[in-house]
């Protein structure tokens, strides 16, 4: 994509913070999550605040973009945003409160993470409460919203690098190539492997 179409497309992915700014929000934090599927290994939640004068350009919904691309977006959203913080849950918990609040739950503590408090939280989807900060949830946010899609690149390539360990450490599951998904290929690991420590047992009731 061309440097003219790049910044065409940051323009139109800054329409939410611009129109929170108009309404007196200073500092917005996009927030979004990786994981809330699959069936092994933690949900992961992340919160960020882009400095408006450092201009991150190629920011996207993290699964339309190629792995290189995440990788190198992942260092310029690290090194140039005002603040930005990840949570995993880990899938014991998620058995406990289920997929949903367990989302809720990292996506509060990325909040009360961030070493700048944010006046405005703008969400992938979700209405979160209990933070005592005013939300926007946005459906498919990450492809509408800079901050979000910066978040949701934070949250999606910590949760990759996560799931390429696990693969070290429970190997068989194919953990780096589908990162927990339920594929075919997990499926069938499943079957001769029986379930591991980081599969979640209420996605695999009839399996465990």
């Amino acid at each position: 994509m061309r440097d003219e179409q790049l910044l065409e497309k940051f323009a139109l992915l800054s329409e939410y913070e611009n129109m929170a700014k108009e309404h007196g929000y200073s500092c917005l934090a996009g927030i979004d999550e990786a994981g809330r599927g699959p069936l092994a290994g933690p949900v992961v939640a992340a919160a960020c605040i882009l400095d408006e004068n450092s201009m991150i350009l190629g920011l996207d919904d993290s699964k339309k973009l190629s792995e290189k691309k995440r990788q190198k977006l992942y260092d310029e959203i690290v090194l140039h945003a005002v603040a930005y913080s990840v949570v995993r849950i880990e899938p014991d918990v998620i058995d406990q409160i289920n997929i949903l609040e367990a989302t809720k739950k990292a996506m509060r503590l990325c909040v009360s993470g961030l070493r700048v408090r944010p006046d405005m939280l703008l969400i992938d989807a979700i209405n979160l409460t209990g933070t005592g900060i005013p939300v926007t949830p946005i459906i498919k946010g990450d492809a509408k919203s800079n901050s979000i899609a910066a978040a949701s690149i934070l949250a999606k390539v910590t949760r990759d690098r996560i799931m390429e360990e696990y693969d070290v450490i429970y190997p068989g599951y194919g953990f780096a190539k589908h990162k927990g998904y339920g594929t075919k290929a997990h499926y069938e690991a499943i079957s001769m492997l029986s379930i591991c420590p980081i599969h979640r047992k209420t996605f695999l009731k009839g399996l465990c």
